[in-house]
């Protein structure tokens, strides 16, 4: 007797699950680790008031500026005040939820949250005198394109302000191994191991100068380039 006809889906393969989009993936990091990263305090507090204060004087009442991967939003409440808007994104709903808690109970009418990522949005066409990115250069997954959207979002001679950790400085075990491992078990995101001089490489390609490159930190070997790149008049 011949064997039973098997049946036309015997052997179909289960559909495999297609990977989250970067952005996805990313926000849902973001979103997963934001309550704890809302109380962790600043590691160097007096390093972060220096960034400020020479942040703080390089804007204006009249400035429209955008920053970037704002987190919860510390730092945009202590900008915000001075400029006429402040518009702050990140990547991460929870993020950016956190952020609007703050805001309530710290009001300040030029500010204004959104939940947005230089990867997949734009901000229009020269509308900001400042481009803000703290902590942020070094998780473009498309460096390229989140220096090109904030040029283009810059008025002739407006300003990228940025802070970014330049792994590639440290040991490099710390990029090529601990961070991988890290990677694997979801304590770090994904990220660059960047030098300082490609970061200008990078920028100077979308037409922006740099105009200020600093270290703030006061407590050991500081790996965070603070840099300001103008773009052409």
């Amino acid at each position: 007797m011949p064997p039973p006809a098997l049946a036309p889906h015997a052997f179909t393969a289960a559909p495999v699950a297609a990977p989250p989009p970067p952005s996805a993936a990313k926000a849902a990091f973001w979103d997963r680790i934001a309550p704890k990263y809302a109380t962790d305090p600043i590691a160097d507090m007096a390093g972060y008031r220096h960034t400020l204060q020479r942040v703080q004087a390089m804007l204006r009442p009249e400035h429209h500026v955008l920053e970037l991967g704002c987190g919860t939003g510390i730092t945009a409440l202590r900008l915000a005040p001075l400029t006429r808007r402040y518009v702050a994104t990140d990547v991460s709903s929870q993020m950016i939820a956190i952020a609007h808690a703050r805001h309530a109970q710290q009001p300040t009418p030029a500010l204004s949250f959104a939940v947005a990522d230089a990867e997949t949005h734009g901000f229009g066409q020269g509308l900001y005198d400042a481009v803000l990115a703290f902590n942020l250069l070094h998780l473009a997954s498309d460096l390229e394109l989140v220096l090109r959207v904030a040029a283009q979002a810059l008025r002739p001679g407006g300003l990228l302000i940025s802070k970014t950790p330049c792994i590639a400085e440290m040991n490099p075990l710390i990029g090529h191994v601990a961070v991988p491992l890290m990677r694997l078990v979801g304590q770090a995101p994904a990220l660059k191991c960047l030098h300082e001089h490609q970061l200008q490489a990078a920028m100077a390609k979308q037409g922006l100068t740099v105009v200020i490159s600093e270290r703030h930190g006061t407590q050991r070997k500081d790996i965070r380039a603070f840099l300001v790149a103008r773009k052409a008049d």
